[in-house]
Formats: C-alpha cells, sequence, structure tokens
C-alpha cells in the first residue's frame, strides 16, 4: 500500500470523485481521499492523499489557494459560472478602469454566500441536489480571504484574474459579486487551480503520467512522503527505552526525547514532528507545557 500525497493535474470533464476513483484502481489500494472539490469543468491542482495520509486531509483542505480565472462580464447565469443556463445579458458601459477598481476592490476579508450549485449541505441535503430540482434555500454569508487579486489580462468583456485566496473561497461567487458590483453581471469563463498549500501545477501529473508510473513500477516517485508536510516544525526522536509508548501513540515526558540542535528545546503548545531512534517518521505531538507531556496530534505509522 502507498503512503503520502500525489499532486494530481485533475483534467476537464473529471469530478474530484472520479479522479479517486480512478486511482484507486491504478494504486490497487482503496485508502484514498481527495482534498477538497474542485468543479468538473475546472483543472488544475488536486492533492490526493493515499494510505495514512488521508489523516491528512481535513488538514490539507484548510490551506490556502490560487487560481487563475477568466471572469466574463455582462451575463449571469444560474451556476454562477458559462456553464449555467443564462438568467441576464446586459451591455457592459464600465471602462476599463472602473472594472479593474472594481476587481482588486475584493482583496481583504469578505462575506461570501456559497453558490445553490455547491457541495455544502442544508439540513441534510446537498445544495446542488435542490437546486437541481428548481429549488433555492437562504444560505448564511461565510467569512473569506482573499489575501491578493490581480490582473492578468484585460479584453472586454473578460478579464484573467489571478487569486490567491482562504478555504471555502467559491471563484465563481467572487466573478458573480464582481459582477453586481459594477451592475452589469458577471459569470466565471474559466478556472485552472495553479496551487493548493504547497502543491504547484508545475508539478502535478495527469492520470495518465500516473497510469504510465504504475506500469512501469515506478509510482512511489509521484508520491510525496507524509513527514514532508511537517518539515516546518521542529524535529525530535524518541529514546529507545520510550519506543513502545510512542508505537502505541501514548503521551510522552520531555525527558523521553532528543531534539534536533537546530529545533531547539520545546516551547509552549508548539507542535513537533515525532520520529523514532532510527529516524523513521511516525506522527505529530504537541507540548504541554504545564504538565511537561507531548499529547499525539495525528499518528501516520505504518508497518
Amino acid at each position: 500500500m502507498y503512503h503520502g500525497i500525489i499532486n494530481v493535474y485533475k483534467e476537464k470533464g473529471f469530478t474530484s470523485h472520479d479522479v479517486v476513483a480512478r486511482l484507486r484502481g491504478i494504486c490497487k489500494q482503496k485508502r484514498i481521499g481527495h482534498t477538497g472539490t474542485l468543479d468538473p469543468d475546472a483543472v488544475g491542482v488536486l492533492p490526493v492523499c493515499l494510505g495514512s495520509a488521508t489523516r491528512l486531509c481535513d488538514m490539507l483542505t484548510e490551506k490556502d489557494k490560487e487560481y487563475v480565472a477568466v471572469l466574463r462580464l455582462g451575463i449571469t447565469t444560474d451556476t454562477q459560472d458559462l456553464t449555467g443556463k443564462a438568467l441576464s445579458q446586459t451591455e457592459v458601459f464600465s471602462d476599463r478602469q472602473e472594472a479593474e477598481r472594481a476587481i482588486l476592490g475584493f482583496a481583504g476579508e469578505q462575506l461570501q454566500i456559497p453558490p445553490m450549485y455547491s457541495a455544502l449541505k442544508v439540513n441534510g441535503r446537498k445544495l446542488c441536489d435542490l437546486a437541481r430540482q428548481g429549488k433555492e434555500v437562504e444560505r448564511a454569508p461565510r467569512p473569506v480571504t482573499i489575501h491578493r487579486i490581480e490582473i492578468l489580462e484585460e479584453n472586454m468583456p473578460e478579464f484573467t484574474i489571478r487569486v490567491c485566496c482562504s478555504k471555502g473561497t467559491y471563484i465563481r461567487t467572487l466573478c458573480h459579486d464582481i459582477g453586481q458590483k459594477l451592475g452589469c453581471g458577471a459569470a466565471l469563463a474559466s478556472l485552472v487551480r495553479t496551487r493548493s498549500g504547497s502543491f504547484v501545477i508545475e508539478e502535478a501529473y495527469t492520470l495518465d503520467q500516473i497510469q504510465e508510473l504504475a506500469d512501469q513500477g515506478r509510482l512511489s516517485e509521484a508520491v510525496t512522503a507524509v513527514e514532508k508536510m511537517f518539515e516546518s516544525l521542529p524535529a525530535a526522536a524518541v529514546k529507545r527505552e520510550a519506543l513502545k509508548a510512542l508505537q502505541n501513540g501514548n503521551q510522552l515526558k520531555e525527558a523521553e526525547l532528543v531534539f534536533q540542535k537546530e529545533s531547539g528545546g520545546p516551547k509552549p503548545d508548539c507542535e513537533v514532528r515525532l520520529c523514532d531512534p532510527d529516524g523513521k517518521f511516525y506522527g505529530i505531538y504537541r507540548y504541554d507545557k504545564e504538565r511537561e507531556i507531548f499529547r499525539p496530534v495525528k499518528m501516520f505509522f505504518t508497518e
């Protein structure tokens, strides 16, 4: 069984679920999970977790994302992108400078109402399922952050933009909101996810490339080790006499650990990546200063 993360380039027409299903066949294992949905018509980075790395799915979903999107002014649709039914088409009276000010004005923290065509659930039912039945329900605004937004290209009525944003941000809704601000409406014309956390599009593998590596017995080349996700954390090794406690996922005393010199000693509430005496990665522990012990946060050890 493989344990780690594959940076998949999701191609147009595939759902995130399709990618997972295909990878289960390629990797010949069931324990696989993706780190957040990407619309079928969108392409780009979709980190997929294998084996023990599936415990990382929720952590990776929390990471910031980066997209390159094409925004088309003068149209609104029921899905907020061009795959949906047109609800209105309006002449764009805003000039280039006004449109640019509106687009760039969306940088920062804001409240965003999730679209009806989304996988979010209300009272146990997916919004997209309700939308396909012609139903619309009230959705509570959610806080999101647009860390950075820049205009890459302008060809009225279309703008190509790069957006770096927090988890939970809908680029379709961002486009819709920009159109509302300008009074002419807008929809998403195309979307590429260029980064998810530390995974970038330049290093992503298509499903066909992953299949080819598997056929050649080289699939491990595409798998990023779990430990690599925690390289920014200080590292420590458990002493051999406390190895059994580590293997059982028990809490550990400060005296039972040896920190790497560059890591320094433990700090209150700090997290560390913990290895056995031979350097094999086991998991993440958090330091409880009051009791001077380390408690397990997530364990990734596999035999």
